[in-house]
């Protein structure tokens, strides 16, 4: 069994592991996809999270050919692989059924190879689907800046005074403007997550800060549609690492669809507090020691964005975090927000579901662990 990260280096090795690649001339140096799958990492990982439980993939073995059962470790980002030889059938003494089993074997094999063939050729061009994405939102996002900016100005007054009227109309244009800013800044980081560019720059930062801002950021938005805006921050919340801006847009992603999704004189509320997740407490510890402590040591943040609309169906609950998905086909959007949002957060080792039955509102909510594990 080997154990390797995103771009292949082994990580860790059994013994039996090290005794296979002796036999194959190489060491636990070598690069898993390159060396050992002769893959690229992106069409192996592409199949994994769309889904995918294991791989089984073609391999050399020092007794001849092998095959390679490939998992995920989703949270560490590692891939687990285990090579086993194949074992070939004892074909009958017949000669014909002998000669026929071998054309099944060599149809199975052709056909197993044009379809990682076609997958390679899809991966490729989703892969220049997410450049064009990318180019096309830093061309916007610069005359998108400049049009925000001069809208400012003339709502401030500083290029003149304006009626009341003209001041409704500019507030109109200024949040279809903000929204088309929205729209490029998930674009991006979209493209950034598909190409695993995605850099987190973790600075000790407070979430009240990060809830203010959102709050008077959302606040004409929220007023104009007749919306209520709640936020709820647990006054024991501590300062922690996380990426300011990612997180930022993982609740702005939320707060926006909560609102699209909530009626007039409803109600949207944000809530932050500290959380003790048992998932992530020390394997080592007995037991009775972890359920004494738990409720003493908070180990991460539990961010919740509530709100009063038509809510979701269970048969809906995994299906809305992927891409382009929308399960009300007549709301705007294009199906990213969500998606987007699950990767950020398992970006920072956490996790995030929804909470909701149709017609009784829906409860989006995310863990961020604040300790070193």
């Amino acid at each position: 069994m080997v154990c390797a990260d995103r771009s292949g280096r082994v990580l860790l090795a059994n013994q039996r592991a090290e005794h296979c690649l002796e036999g194959l001339g190489l060491s636990t140096s070598a690069n898993l996809f390159s060396d050992i799958l002769h893959l690229e990492p992106e069409a192996v990982f592409g199949q994994l999270e769309n889904g995918e439980h294991e791989l089984v993939l073609p391999a050399e073995c020092p007794e001849g050919k092998g095959r390679a059962h490939v998992r995920l470790l989703p949270e560490a980002d590692w891939v687990i692989v285990s090579m086993q030889p194949e074992i070939t059938p004892s074909l009958p003494d017949d000669p014909q059924v002998k000669q026929t089993l071998q054309e099944l074997l060599q149809e199975r094999e052709i056909t197993y190879r044009n379809l990682l063939a076609a997958y390679l050729r899809l991966q490729e061009v989703n892969r220049q689907k997410t450049l064009f994405l990318a180019s096309a939102a830093h061309e916007l996002k610069t005359p998108l800046a400049v049009m925000k900016g001069y809208y400012d100005l003339l709502l401030s007054g500083s290029l003149g005074k304006t009626n009341e009227k003209q001041q409704d109309i500019l507030l109109e244009s200024k949040e279809s403007c903000d929204r088309l800013v929205r729209l490029v800044s998930m674009f991006l980081n979209y493209s950034a997550l598909e190409s695993g560019k995605l850099i987190l720059h973790l600075r000790e930062n407070d979430l009240r800060d990060l809830v203010t801002e959102l709050a008077a950021r959302w606040h004409d938005v929220f007023q104009r549609k007749g919306v209520r805006l709640d936020t709820r921050v647990d006054a024991r919340l501590e300062p922690f690492k996380f990426d300011y801006q990612k997180v930022l847009q993982i609740v702005a992603n939320l707060i926006d669809n909560a609102l699209k999704h909530t009626p007039a004189n409803g109600r949207v509320t944000v809530s932050v507090e500290p959380h003790f997740w048992e998932r992530r407490a020390a394997t080592n510890a007995p037991p009775e020691e972890r359920r004494r402590t738990a409720q003493q040591q908070p180990n991460s943040v539990l961010v919740s964005v509530s709100d009063t609309g038509p809510g979701i169906a269970a048969e809906y609950h995994q299906e809305i975090f992927e891409d382009f998905v929308r399960v009300d086909r007549s709301s705007s959007g294009m199906g990213l927000g969500l998606a987007i949002a699950k990767r950020l957060v398992q970006a920072h080792r956490g996790k995030i579901w929804v909470d909701s039955e149709a017609g009784k509102g829906c409860a989006f909510t995310f863990l961020l662990p604040t300790d070193n594990l």
